[in-house]
C-alpha cells in the first residue's frame, strides 16, 4: 500500500463496505470500489484477500484505471 501510495483509510472503507465482491482464481476474492484519489479521476481500487483462512487475509492492493476490465455489471 505505502509503495503505491494507497492510504491504509481507503484499504479500510472497501473492506468493510466494497461496491463489489468478484471471485478470483485460487479461491481469492477482490474486494473492489470506485475510488476518487482526489486527482479528478476515478479508479477502481481492488483488494485481494484470502477469505478461505481465518482471519481472512489482504494479498494485495491496488488502484487500476481498467474499470471495465475487472467490473462485472454496470458501473
Amino acid at each position: 500500500m505505502a509503495r503505491r501510495g494507497i492510504p491504509q483509510s481507503l484499504v479500510d472503507s472497501v473492506l468493510r463496505a466494497p461496491q463489489q465482491i468478484v471471485r478470483e482464481q485460487n479461491g481469492r476474492v477482490a474486494y473492489q470500489s470506485h475510488v476518487d484519489f482526489g486527482e479528478g479521476q476515478i479508479f477502481l481500487l481492488r483488494a485481494i484477500v484470502v477469505d478461505t483462512v481465518d482471519p481472512a487475509m489482504v494479498v494485495t492492493v491496488y488502484r487500476t484505471s481498467k474499470i471495465n476490465k475487472y467490473w462485472r455489471g454496470t458501473p
